[in-house]
Parts: structure tokens; sequence; C-alpha cells
């Protein structure tokens, strides 16, 4: 009955997330907040409370740092500010919803990138871990990045960017912001054992990661046209936009996705063979 009421529970909020969360509403503000709850609580099974508190404390340090680091001087990520969040407290000049942001879909991005290097139930990679991570979240900000600065103006890019009016500056600094914090995390776990992550958890991760994406799929299928404009004045067409980023999800997170429900069942299988 536990079972079956998680997996309603879980089969019902992605469904939702992939329906209406490309849409910044509300609505999406919740699924956000409850997404990031549930990779806090993700982590506190696999790792512990003072582990998951600290790969939080670590994950917002460095991304209000660098988040503001950008904002100030244009580095690493180019010239930008939010729109979202406006009304909400800020750490410096940033809205406080954007690190969690960064800690929910970092978490979810880790443990892909444990499946993925078949260290779910082992001794973490020091290095391989937290490069694997990185790029596996920012194929997530790949995708999601265009449609919500220049469709939706979640955020602005002041000089506008040959990514549909995002800056490929913008990429290298989600690369280095998220490599930092789990280079980090990876760093602090060191000598450490690692405690197995159940196949469901392990799933549930891989979900939560592809539903992120596949939202964005959602607005590409109901069609609609218009056009857009960047902070540089540049006109882009909706629909190429939506088009752009469902190829990008086909070329990214969609093979990561198979990739890792692939070696999620070759380790359920051998494990079962185990027994």
């Amino acid at each position: 009955m536990t079972r079956a009421l998680f997996w309603s529970a879980t089969a019902a909020y992605l469904l939702l997330v992939i329906g209406f969360a490309w849409n910044p509403t509300p609505l999406a503000q919740v699924l956000a907040a409850i997404g990031i709850a549930c990779a806090f609580a993700q982590a506190v099974m696999v790792y512990g409370l003072y582990r998951a508190l600290a790969f939080l404390a670590i994950c917002l340090t460095v991304s209000f740092g660098m988040e503001n680091l950008g904002v100030a001087t244009g580095l690493p990520f180019g010239h930008y500010h939010f729109e979202v969040g406006a009304a909400l407290p800020h750490i410096g000049a940033i809205p406080i919803i954007v690190g969690p942001l960064w800690f929910g879909m970092g978490y979810f991005s880790w443990m892909v990138a444990r499946i993925l290097l078949n260290k779910a139930n082992a001794q973490h990679s020091l290095l391989k871990l937290p490069a694997l991570a990185a790029l596996v979240m920012t194929a997530w900000d790949l995708v999601m990045d265009a449609p919500n600065a220049t469709i939706a103006h979640v955020w602005i890019w002041h000089d506008g960017g040959i990514d549909f009016g995002v800056p490929l500056t913008n990429y290298f600094g989600w690369l280095l912001t998220s490599w930092l914090f789990f280079q980090l995390f990876a760093l602090y776990l060191r000598g450490h054992s690692v405690q197995a992550a159940s196949p469901a958890l392990q799933l549930a991760a891989i979900l939560f990661y592809a539903a992120s994406g596949l939202t964005h799929v959602t607005p590409w299928l109901m069609g609609g046209g218009g056009t857009a404009a960047d902070a540089s004045g540049r006109v882009w067409h909706v629909e190429e936009i939506r088009a752009g980023t469902v190829l990008a999800f086909a070329l990214t997170m969609l093979p990561i996705t198979l990739l890792a429900l692939w070696r999620l069942s070759a380790g359920v299988r051998r494990a079962a063979i185990m027994s």
C-alpha cells in the first residue's frame, strides 16, 4: 500500500510538472517548491540529515555567490538580471528562490550521474562524479534557458545572445558553478562510506530529472506562433525557440535519461541474479 501511494503521488506530481511547469505561473512555482522539498527528502534518505544539510549549504553558498558575481560583473554567465521573484527577499541581488532551485535540480543531476557511473551503491568518485553531474545539470539549462528567458522573461539577458537570446557564456557559467558545488560536496564526502540508494529512489531521481525537460516539450506540442524579442531588440519566432528547445532535449536530456534507466535496470537485474 505504501509503495502504491508513493508511486501514485509521484506519477501525479510528474504529470503536473510535464503539463504545467513550463509556464511561469503560481502553479509552476508550487510545483518547483514541491520538487525542492522532494530533493531534500531524498538527500536525507540517502545521505542522512547532516550530509543533506551540507549539500544544501554548499550549493546555496556557491550558487548565490556565483549568481551575485554574475549580476555584478557579467562573469561567468553574462550580463543579466532576474524578473522572477522580484517581490521575494533577496540574497544580494538574487531572489531567495534561486539558490534552492539550484539545489533541487543539482541533487537529481547528482543522483543521475551516480547511476551513470554505477556509483549509486559504492564509494563516490572524487573527480569523475562532479564533472559528469555538472554536465548532466548543464544539459537541463541548455533545454530550459531560452524559452524562460526570451519567451517568458523569467530572467533577462541585457545583451541578448546567439542561442535564442541567451549568450553561450551562460552555459560555461552553469558548468563552472555546478561543478564547484558538486566538487566541494565530493571532497566533503571523501573517505566516508556512501549509503546504498534504493532502486525506487534512483528511479524517482531519473524521472524527476526527465520531467524537468519534458515539460518544455508540452508547449511545442500545443503549437502557437508569434514572436519574442530579447533585450537587445532581436526578434525571434516562438515556434523556432520551442523547436530548438525540443531538439536540445532530444540530444541531451533524453539520451542521459535513457542511459540512466538502462544502467539502473542492469544493476537491478545483476542484484537479483546475485541474490
